[in-house]
């Protein structure tokens, strides 16, 4: 009965700490097209491009957002 508690426990962990709003977005930095806005990163799963100020890989899919 324990061990079924736990997998319960570790199931629930898992949808809330699942972001699912970049679950497919694989960010990488490129900082030869950093600017005044900040960092530049690009999503190798879907192409988008963008800039952070905060220099963090964005939180959320850009998929819509593809220029630079």
């Amino acid at each position: 009965m324990l061990i079924v508690a736990g997998l319960v426990v570790a199931f629930v962990l898992v949808l809330i700490f699942a972001d699912r709003k970049t679950r497919n977005c694989r960010w990488r930095e490129d900082r030869t097209k950093d600017n005044a806005e900040g960092r530049a990163f690009i999503c190798m799963a879907c192409g988008a491009r963008t800039h952070t100020a905060s220099g963090k890989p964005p939180r959320r899919c850009m998929a819509g957002a593809k220029t630079l």
